[in-house]
């Protein structure tokens, strides 16, 4: 356990777009331990930015599945729903400075990573239809972070996406720029989360280059996959987490971490045994991992 660091502000920010898994319990236990074991704050955001992916009820059942697990935030939720004031606000900034520009490229059109590549940034005139708002990454862009599991990170952000989306055609504000406004916003300064998002890291902190606001530090986990090597996901049939096996579920997560066994007990007994003994150093490595992986007595079938 380090040192208590009451400044620590993490969070966990799950969609709605299904109910709690093990692979976001996985996600969700992770950034929580972290945050307890120094001593800080945990908050979450609920990212409801996308109401055509959202399942109804979704929001209230990873609320109610988190609290049956134990896992009790810091302050109010933070709905992205309630936030598009603030994030017009950040476009506005972004385009007074001469950073963004209209793209109505279709799908087909798209280069690598989906970027335009320069094929609407010099006729914007001709653009007053539907159009997405891109953010230019200026040439020679390279964007290094230390990620604590990961290790030293490293991309020419330029050279493999010369632009990305910030707010979509169909007026829908993007993944990136919520994130990263938001994180601003509740003062994160500690990110943990699924491997999945590792590629997102640095167009995340090349906006916040660009809004002028502080850079994280990130941790990515490898994300629990099934027998077909695919992440535990709704649209992969992952199933949702029982209730009436939440001491099973928090262990078997504790198992994928790779921390000391909790012993038998209560959730909050279990909780603070795995707080005390939460260590980043016995994380396992690597991006992905199975869930055959676990022992037996762990694997989601037997978890249902």
């Amino acid at each position: 356990m380090t040192a208590p660091n009451p400044q620590y502000r993490g969070r966990f920010a799950p969609s709605p777009t299904g109910p709690l898994h093990l692979g976001s319990l996985i996600a969700a236990l992770a950034s929580y331990l972290d945050a307890r074991s120094a001593g800080g704050q945990w908050l979450l955001r609920m990212e409801d930015l996308d109401p055509p992916r959202e399942e109804p009820g979704a929001a209230e059942s990873i609320l109610a599945s988190l609290r049956d697990h134990g896992l009790h935030w810091d302050g109010d939720v933070l709905w992205q729903s309630r936030r598009h004031d603030a994030y017009a606000a950040a476009l506005d900034q972004l385009n007074a400075s001469g950073a963004l520009f209209r793209c109505d490229c279709t799908r087909a059109m798209l280069g690598p990573g989906g970027a335009c590549a320069g094929r609407c940034a010099n006729r914007q005139a001709e653009i007053t239809g539907e159009h997405a708002l891109r953010l230019r990454v200026e040439p020679r862009t390279e964007i290094s972070f230390s990620d604590r599991l990961q290790g030293e990170q490293r991309e020419d952000l330029h050279a493999t996406l010369p632009d990305f989306v910030l707010r979509r055609k169909d007026g829908l504000y993007a993944y990136q720029l919520a994130v990263v406004v938001d994180d601003a916003f509740q003062g994160v300064n500690q990110v943990v989360r699924g491997s999945d998002l590792l590629d997102s890291t640095a167009r995340q902190i090349y906006l916040q280059q660009c809004l002028g606001v502080p850079r994280a530090d990130y941790l990515h986990l490898p994300v629990i996959t099934n027998s077909a090597g695919q992440k535990f996901s709704k649209q992969n049939h992952a199933p949702a987490l029982d209730a009436g096996h939440a001491a099973d579920n928090l262990r078997a997560a504790l198992a994928f971490l790779g921390q000391v066994p909790a012993p038998a007990g209560t959730i909050t007994e279990i909780l603070e045994h795995a707080v005390a003994h939460w260590s980043v150093q016995r994380l396992p490595r690597g991006m992905a991992l199975p869930a055959d992986a676990l022992p037996a007595l762990y694997r989601p079938g037997g978890l249902a």
